[in-house]
């Protein structure tokens, strides 16, 4: 049974497990017992949700070199990103792997057999779902760790985040500006039509963004779909990768194409990639080829808890509120709280700290001279 704060319905999806090790994970206390092992159910549940693309780590009272020697020898050590074993309260260890994830508490779930264990949790972070050794064995069928998609993306979720601290820890020790950093990294994003392959991608990439996403708004599978054959709509996927390897699938945009006019429905990006400027890069990339087609751009944007960052990368573009006779051929938008924001753009310079490959839009603009 879960404990603290009640989840809502649909229940936030878990984007990251947190596990106790002693009489949770292995039966048994280390430190009694040498040679303890995993219940039975565990390395399946563990290998499952790691399919699935949810992350694991841990938060131990325990030695740390031990600890970790035993997971290693079990053959499990690589499915857990940053593991806190030591002797500290468990709260400020899910807090700092929340905070190190940049995932929201209500995204985490912590797992211990030590009902005050779970409940020190709960009080310091109510948001964190809570589950009792008892309930290993059916975390799998529960609704919060069974996404309705599992990507190739999600599939590999961990090697990239597992890439992403490698990435962390060279920039830490880069002694020059921030942009040649990026250099180094020999970043490469493209942008490329979705195709029906890659549709269920695009799906998760709106249901899981929420810090760099301008609306909030989810698109199922099935509308999607409809706007591929769309001739008016473009449905673009935002990939990238670098020497340290892929980062997946991180962003999309949804633009519908009229003759004055580019409408930007939907534009989401990673976390994991906004340090790269991958809003920026894109966002300054629509501003080019509107540009270059002679027509404007408007922006859907609605203001969250949590996309800050969004708006800030809009503003910095140039989009502003302007009453602009363009808009006109515009429906009205269909969620609540949707700001429309407008910019007349301007041919744009290339990045300078990654190499971008994209489709032309113009090709289906119609023309219009401003």
């Amino acid at each position: 049974m879960t404990e603290g704060k009640p989840v809502s319905e649909p229940p936030v999806a878990v984007k990251c497990l947190v596990w106790d090790l002693d009489n949770t994970l292995w039966r048994g206390t280390l430190l009694e017992d040498d040679e303890v092992l995993p219940f039975e159910v565990v390395r399946d549940v563990i290998t499952t949700l790691d399919e699935r693309g949810i992350l694991q780590s841990i938060a131990s009272k325990n030695d740390h070199d031990h600890a970790w020697s035993r997971l290693q020898a079990l053959g499990l050590a690589d499915y857990f990103v940053l593991p806190h074993i030591g002797w500290g309260p468990k709260s400020t260890s899910v807090r700092d792997i929340a905070e190190r994830l940049n995932f929201a508490h209500r995204t985490m779930a912590f797992i211990d057999d030590q009902p005050a264990e779970r409940a020190e949790v709960a009080y310091q972070l109510p948001e964190v779902r809570c589950y009792s050794a008892e309930d290993v064995a059916r975390l799998t069928s529960l609704p919060e760790f069974s996404p309705a998609v599992v990507t190739v993306d999600s599939r590999q979720r961990r090697t990239m985040y597992q890439s992403g601290f490698r990435r962390d820890a060279e920039r830490a020790g880069f002694t020059g500006p921030d942009e040649e950093f990026l250099r180094t990294l020999d970043i490469r994003m493209d942008i490329a039509r979705a195709t029906e392959r890659e549709l269920s991608r695009v799906e998760e990439l709106t249901l899981r963004t929420s810090q760099m996403n301008a609306t909030g708004v989810h698109y199922s599978d099935a509308v999607l779909r409809g706007l591929l054959t769309d001739p008016a709509h473009e449905v673009l996927v935002i990939t990238m990768a670098d020497r340290f390897g892929p980062h997946g699938a991180v962003g999309i945009v949804l633009l519908e194409k009229h003759p004055a006019v580019w409408h930007l429905k939907l534009l989401a990006t990673s976390c994991r990639v906004v340090s790269y400027g991958a809003g920026t890069t894109v966002l300054g990339w629509l501003a080019d080829r509107a540009a270059h087609a002679g027509v404007h751009l408007a922006a859907d944007f609605r203001r969250t808890d949590r996309n800050r960052m969004m708006e800030v990368a809009y503003r910095f573009a140039g989009f502003a509120e302007a009453d602009c006779a363009c808009t006109g051929a515009l429906a009205a938008p269909g969620e609540e709280g949707v700001e429309r924001l407008h910019l007349t753009p301007a041919p744009q310079p290339p990045p300078t700290t990654l190499r971008l490959t994209a489709p032309e839009l113009a090709d289906a603009a119609l023309p219009h001279s401003r």
